[in-house]
């Protein structure tokens, strides 16, 4: 039998809620009080993924929210929408929808990809922006048209353009390949048995390993059409918001140099962080560096450049 969605109910010092924003219902995590900090995830994973920063952001004085993004965990799966315009739109209406104007917007991987989205169309509601192992979206366009080692490292989502073969390969066998994806895209030693067990249970929720697969297809297939060239016009207006930019030096996922050159697309203060010791999953693998590197970035009130 398949899991059901109580499988990401994970306890905790937080609170479960869901909360509709433009007709979608989205599961979020929320401890802590102080100013909204936005946790989006990326690919493989679900809220569960910042357990370890609400839990620090809130003992720092912020409120802090992780949210299933549209397609996973507890969240609607809708058939259509996993386009890098609709999921911003989601993330702001989120942000107005827990009663604030902006927010800090931290987002993973998939999560950073609409984190910068975000920040570009809709500036007002990003104050501070954090992108983790995730490249300025043209940047990555740019790298994989480039850069044969990026190509290589971004083979997996060139197969996920394929119809339902890749879901059935990422549920089978209890969603094992889940597990195998974490290990090859982070530092050795991560993650341990328990922590693959969570995220493979949850990718076992019906329409999940779809919904999460059609992000990939949108991005591979909109850039020979008008919306995904549209979308690259309008990613070219400089962010205003003050951005860290957190990656491990061990990802073979998004290389650190694919990564490095998104500044271009920055006017505002901008840090790069390179994390020795970890892969695609800094915030997981090196918890404490992550969050050293975090909350003094937020407590700074002029971040450099």
């Amino acid at each position: 039998m398949a899991p059901d969605e109580t499988v990401v109910q994970i306890d905790g010092p937080w609170t479960h809620r869901a909360v509709h924003a433009g007709g979608t219902r989205f599961h979020v995590v929320e401890a802590g009080e102080g100013p909204l900090v936005l946790l989006l995830h990326g690919f493989p994973q679900f809220w569960w993924t910042w357990r370890n920063q609400l839990t620090s952001l809130a003992a720092a004085g912020f409120r802090a929210v992780a949210a299933d993004l549209r397609g996973y965990g507890g969240s609607d799966k809708p058939p259509r929408g996993y386009d890098l315009p609709t999921l911003a739109a989601d993330a702001t209406g989120l942000i107005r929808a827990l009663g604030e104007t902006g927010a800090v917007v931290v987002g993973h991987d998939w999560g950073g990809l609409l984190a910068w989205t975000m920040a570009v169309l809709d500036p007002k509601c990003v104050r501070r922006l954090v992108v983790v192992s995730a490249p300025h979206p043209l940047r990555l366009r740019h790298s994989l048209v480039t850069d044969l080692g990026q190509l290589r490292a971004a083979r997996r989502g060139l197969g996920y353009q394929l119809p339902l073969l890749p879901e059935r390969r990422l549920t089978r066998h209890d969603a094992a390949q889940v597990g195998r994806l974490l290990a090859e895209w982070s530092a050795p030693g991560w993650p341990d048995a328990e922590t693959a067990r969570t995220y493979r249970e949850a990718f076992g929720i019906p329409a999940v390993a779809h919904s999460a697969l059609e992000y990939h297809r949108w991005f591979g297939r909109s850039q020979l059409r008008p919306d995904g060239r549209r979308y690259a016009r309008v990613m070219r207006t400089e962010i205003e918001a003050p951005t860290l930019h957190l990656h491990g030096a061990l990802d073979p996922c998004v290389l650190p140099r694919t990564a490095h050159g998104s500044s271009r697309y920055v006017a505002a203060p901008y840090r790069w962080r390179l994390l020795e010791g970890a892969g695609h999953f800094p915030h997981e693998e090196i918890p404490d560096v992550f969050d050293t590197e975090l909350l003094g970035w937020l407590a700074d009130p002029e971040p450099d450049r």
